[in-house]
């Protein structure tokens, strides 16, 4: 076995061979670089020559997009190359040292920062060695996280692209000090960027600017990179917008409920509380901006009310566009209240009575007549046709006219007639035989004298009767027919309401869905 003195004798050599070698000509070389060293020169063989400075970024992922506060944090190395005339040597003269690796306070930098950071301490950067080659190159790789101010539209979420600027720049030198240049003209480097699981990075392009402004002649030149990304839509397309579509179609199933079940009206509550209560759980999910001000909100109390209510606390405060997403959602609430308003319409008209309402001839032309045959709607044995409408308006006005030159009773049975005979012939009856019985005797003769004057009586009496019991006839068979008119009213009206809602809801998606700029991004 080796010995530990052994062990203690080989670390020294090796220690002093290294030092031969390597430390004792980089420590000799940091001593002439830095004795005389300044880090406030800026380091340029001539005073009035501009230093330039290739600048490029380094993208490694997209940590988050913050919609509510507008701010993109993203996780980046920055790339920063000049010569420093100060800092070159040769390297034969110290043993083959060709670069050393030097702490960022002991040599001069440029002063670049982000000038729309959104961070704390304003620089998110990591202070780095800097590596300085023999030539005199400097290089500066700083990594760190940067949040940058976005300004976010969400006119198409969750169909959407976003465009963040990262804006670089010298804090105090102008142009004519400092030249930024860009390391590449693609812009931003993304071989190692890790892929995002809401966002699609479609590019990251840079571009250089030069900016004069009016308190001072010298250009100020900074390079702004734009992150292009896109959302991924596949999440939001399954679990927002399609049970939106399902909860929608359901609301439609309303109108084909007969009224007298009794949960035609309980089921479009039930759909419209699910709606509300499905938009409270997705809340969270939803864009935090409020750059969005909702399309039929407006228009609609109730649907303004709840949808804002839902999603005040994830919108921005500000109002320049009309989310998607927030719009076929108010489009969706619109139907489905309104859906329930009708609904109670229809109700109202198949529960009404002739005691209570009349129907107007406006209310019955369009009820009964035109909307069933614009529907393709018939009541049994009837079929609604333009000849049959012409037909019924030229029978009723006849039998308003016949009905005010015909008494009660005839207007009722027709019998006006065969009972004024009748009545006659009871008369006449009674009478003949009266007058026969007049040979009686004389106390018998007023016995029957009574009897026939009682019998008058009774079918007077019975005439009275009959005419009563026919009026409560009519007075029912009309108020029948009235009813039945009410309720084919409703049956109209729930029919068409069944139609226009299938139609807005179908165009409302389509029209949503067509006008995205993409539609699943995976």
């Amino acid at each position: 076995m080796i010995r530990a003195d052994s062990y203690f004798v080989l670390v020294v050599l090796m220690t002093q061979f290294g030092d031969s070698i390597q430390g004792r000509h980089e420590r000799r070389l940091l001593d002439k670089l830095l004795d005389s060293y300044n880090v406030l020169e800026r380091p340029v063989a001539n005073e009035s020559a501009a230093l330039l400075v290739r600048f490029g970024i380094t993208l490694q992922q997209i940590i988050d997009v913050d919609e509510k506060n507008q701010i993109l944090t993203t996780n980046a190395w920055l790339n920063l190359e000049w010569v420093d005339y100060s800092l070159g040597w040769n390297s034969s003269d110290y043993g083959g040292v060709k670069d050393l690796r030097i702490t960022p306070n002991r040599v001069w930098k440029p002063d670049i920062l982000m000038y729309n950071s959104a961070d704390e301490k304003f620089d998110g950067t990591f202070h780095t060695n800097v590596l300085v080659r023999n030539n005199g190159t400097c290089l500066y790789i700083p990594p760190g996280i940067f949040k940058s101010t976005c300004k976010i539209d969400i006119t198409w979420f969750p169909f959407d692209d976003q465009k963040c600027d990262m804006k670089f720049g010298s804090w105090t030198y102008d142009g004519f000090q400092l030249d930024l240049q860009l390391k590449s003209e693609e812009g931003g480097d993304l071989s190692d960027f890790i892929p995002n699981g809401e966002w699609y990075l479609l590019g990251m392009p840079g571009k250089r600017n030069v900016l004069y402004y009016q308190c001072c002649p010298e250009p100020y030149v900074d390079i702004t990179f734009q992150i292009q990304i896109r959302r991924r839509t596949l999440y939001y397309f399954f679990n927002l917008i399609v049970p939106c579509v399902l909860i929608s179609s359901m609301a439609l199933l309303g109108f084909t409920l007969p009224p007298d079940s009794g949960e035609k009206l309980t089921l479009g509550v039930t759909i419209l509380l699910s709606l509300t209560v499905f938009l409270n759980l997705v809340a969270e999910s939803m864009p935090t901006t409020s750059d969005a001000v909702p399309l039929i909100g407006v228009t609609i109390l109730l649907s303004l009310t709840v949808f804002l209510n839902l999603v005040a606390e994830t919108l921005p405060q500000v109002s320049d566009a009309i989310p998607l997403l927030g719009t076929y959602f108010n489009c969706i609430m619109f139907m489905v209240a309104s859906s329930v308003v009708l609904t109670v319409l229809v109700l109202n008209y198949h529960h009404r009575t002739p005691e209570n309402h009349k129907m107007s001839g406006f209310v019955q032309k369009l009820f009964l007549e035109y909307l069933p045959w614009v529907l393709r709607m018939g009541r049994p044995g009837k079929k609604i046709t333009l000849k049959t409408i012409s037909i019924s308006h030229r029978m009723r006005e006849l039998e308003i006219r016949e009905r005010s030159s015909r008494s009660l009773l005839a207007n009722i049975l027709d019998l006006d007639d065969d009972l004024q005979r009748f009545r006659a012939n009871v008369n006449n009856s009674t009478n003949t035989t009266c007058h026969q019985r007049q040979g009686i005797t004389v106390s018998q003769s007023v016995d029957e004298t009574a009897m026939c004057s009682i019998a008058q009586r009774e079918m007077q009496h019975i005439l009275r009767e009959l005419r009563f019991i026919t009026g409560r006839l009519r007075k029912k068979d009309e108020e029948a027919e009235v009813i039945s008119d009410w309720k084919f009213a409703a049956m109209v009206v729930d029919r068409f309401c069944l139609f226009v809602f299938t139609f807005f809801t179908i165009i409302a998606t389509i029209t949503v869905l067509l006008s995205a700029p993409h539609i699943i991004v995976q």
